[in-house]
């Protein structure tokens, strides 16, 4: 008995060590989810730019060629189209263009027409070249109405300007800060065609113009006229000069004006200087 009493209290020792020695080690550590979803993550980021590196922008080889732009971040084809002097669907056909929204920054689109001569408004004109004796401009071979002469003077290159709208000025070009005249009014008032032309662009897709018309006269001018109520005109339709195209409004703007620029192929210019004088 008393050996059978003596063992117990042994053996219960023995079981205690035993439990003791399995709470006290070390529980098992979880895997790292975290870090290898964040290496995951960080491959794919750095594999994508590599993809799209390697691909070739469309018209990359015509990088830095005159007639030839490359598109920066913001840019949109009418914004394109406006600084060089050409309608957005042209340069969406010359450039093969499948849908005129979607262009990429880095991108080079033709910005003059191929082969050198393009229909506007019904008459065929011709891209300026330097001269540098006004008085050796050879006369072309078939009547050309709206052809653009280098010797004649800006403002007489085929194209007579007349006001666009009645009200009175206030404000005039500043090549940095106003690229056209502002011209006052009230809601509703008459805008008209300043020349006769061809509707390249009617919309609101031009950041600081609102409801916005720009018409092409010919190889050399554009005309813009901004922040309108009201567009009465549709792109591709032919005007006259004086036609009423829009109706004055302050889409854009805080206030009701017109603002109108005139651009050079492509280049503002100062609209007052090809006005006739009030």
């Amino acid at each position: 008995m008393t050996s059978s009493f003596q063992f117990r209290p042994m053996v219960l020792m023995a079981l205690a060590i035993a439990l003791l020695a399995g709470c006290t080690s070390s529980p098992r550590t979880p895997a790292p989810v975290e870090d290898r979803t964040a290496m995951s993550r960080s491959s794919t980021h750095t594999a994508t730019p590599t993809v799209e590196a390697s691909k070739p922008l469309p018209g990359s080889e015509n990088a830095g060629k005159p007639g030839y732009y490359t598109v920066q971040r913001g840019d949109t084809l009418t914004r394109i189209g406006l600084d060089n002097g050409q309608g957005w669907r042209d340069l969406a056909r010359w450039n093969n263009l499948s849908n005129p929204d979607v262009i990429e920054v880095g991108q080079v689109l033709r910005v003059s027409p191929p082969g050198g001569a393009v229909e506007t408004s019904g008459v065929v004109v011709r891209p300026i070249a330097p001269s540098a004796n006004s008085s050796a401009s050879a006369t072309p071979a078939k009547p050309e109405p709206a052809s653009a002469s280098p010797s004649t003077p800006a403002g007489d290159e085929g194209v007579a300007f007349i006001w666009p709208a009645n009200g009175s000025l206030i404000a005039g070009f500043d090549e940095a800060k106003n690229k056209g005249l502002d011209i006052a009014g009230k809601a509703g008032d008459p805008v008209i065609a300043a020349a006769d032309g061809q509707v390249v662009y009617a919309g609101a897709g031009l950041r600081g113009y609102g409801n916005l018309i720009i018409l092409k006269h010919n190889n050399t001018f554009l005309t813009a006229y901004a922040h309108n109520q009201a567009l009465l005109v549709k792109e591709d339709q032919k005007v006259r000069k004086g036609q009423k195209i829009a109706e004055m409004g302050k889409s854009d703007s805080d206030r009701v004006k017109l603002h109108f620029e005139v651009r050079r192929q492509g280049k503002p210019v100062d609209p007052a200087k090809l006005l006739p004088a009030r």
